[in-house]
């Protein structure tokens, strides 16, 4: 094929399950100009022979265990295309997603991040987004700080983004994303596609959000990282600083609860620090 307009990158471990129908979701869409790189996270299951079958249909990289982080930029590093798009392997695109993604960015060039609405579904039953879920579109930064607004399965980002602020931190067992996108939105307005083109699936026992307490610490340490990194404007330095106060005060709370005490002072001792 001539080169793509965008690379679609499906990083996977261990989900032979599931990993089919995100595949399938990406080789059902209506816009076909693209090419997918399916990274193989070290699956000890029956995830190779699942990716065999689908021959030259799509681009199977394998690598050492190493986590979502080092599976994305693998495939970041072997794309052809300016546009990346990504999907986790437990969910799946609507088959519109990827042609109205395109037309978007064809209207708007200078957008160089989009995301689209999405569909929940959590252990097989649709839920509705809390108010604190809301997506937003443009300047999102402060936004961004509670938690994650961004998926991953519905952003398409232009490798000059990539080339600006630098991959996912491979150094970050979850919340790379939440990392990302702190690091991206002060420098572009992210784009929401206001129409639910992706599904997201949840309540697998495997799910990243399960262990809350390591979230809370990773997201401590991504609002350190902006902080520290001398590129946010008084409005976003002032959110920052008030937010990872706040998940300081929440997470050293939490310790002492539990009775680790020096844990506790530790985070109470970074939220003055940044006061």
């Amino acid at each position: 094929m001539s080169r793509p307009l965008v690379s679609i990158i499906i990083p996977t471990r261990n989900r032979a399950a599931l990993v089919a129908g995100a595949i399938d979701s990406v080789l059902s869409q209506t816009r076909q100009a693209f090419e997918l790189i399916v990274v193989d996270d070290g699956s000890t299951d029956t995830t190779q022979e699942i990716l065999r079958a689908y021959g030259s249909r799509i681009a199977c990289l394998r690598i050492e265990h190493a986590g979502p982080s080092a599976a994305r930029n693998c495939g970041i590093a072997a794309a052809h295309a300016d546009f990346i798009a990504f999907l986790d392997s437990d969910d799946r695109w609507l088959p519109r997603k990827l042609e109205r993604q395109l037309e978007y960015h064809a209207a708007h060039a200078d957008a160089a991040v989009s995301q689209t609405r999405e569909v929940w579904i959590r252990s097989g039953v649709r839920v509705n987004a809390r108010a604190k879920h809301r997506m937003r579109s443009g300047w999102i930064y402060e936004y961004c700080l509670p938690l994650c607004i961004v998926s991953p399965s519905s952003v398409m980002i232009h490798r000059r983004v990539f080339e600006h602020v630098g991959l996912f931190d491979e150094s970050m067992p979850a919340c790379e994303d939440y990392d990302l996108w702190l690091r991206i939105a002060p420098h572009y307005p992210i784009h929401l596609i206001d129409e639910e083109l992706i599904i997201k699936y949840g309540g697998h026992p495997d799910q990243q959000s399960r262990c809350v307490p390591a979230l809370d610490r990773l997201r401590i340490r991504a609002i350190r990282k902006s902080l520290d990194s001398a590129t946010l404007n008084v409005v976003q330095r002032a959110a920052a600083a008030t937010e990872l106060q706040r998940k300081c005060r929440i997470y050293a709370a939490g310790c002492r609860k539990r009775g680790r005490q020096s844990e506790a002072l530790e985070y109470e001792t970074i939220a003055q620090s940044y006061a």
